[in-house]
């Protein structure tokens, strides 16, 4: 499955309001994980069996819960079992269309 997934605190102490200190703690989570993944700047996917993916989002959230009393998450996920390596090849797809149709 892919997992997509924003996690941030909904309160910050930063001058600016910015979040990206305890964003920062969330992706280290992911990225420690050792599930491929990948942070752009609006969501992290990651990839792999529902009870892992599940665990990274969780311990991401507690990650982001360690500096704020409040934890917002968005999750959109892609159940779709037998499949793997879809983090890239979905992508690797449309980009086939593009270049068809260019």
């Amino acid at each position: 499955m892919l997992v997509a997934f924003s996690v941030s605190p909904s309160t910050s102490s930063a001058p600016d309001g910015s979040v990206s200190e305890a964003v920062a703690a969330a992706v280290r989570v992911v990225r420690e994980s050792g599930l491929p993944n990948e942070t752009t700047s609006m969501f992290t996917t990651i990839e792999g069996e529902w009870d892992e993916c599940m665990d990274v989002v969780k311990r991401a959230c507690q990650a982001v819960a360690a500096v704020s009393p409040r934890v917002s998450l968005v999750l959109k996920a892609d159940i779709r079992p037998g499949w793997d390596g879809q983090l890239t090849a979905k992508v690797e797809r449309v980009e086939a269309h593009l270049r068809e149709q260019a």
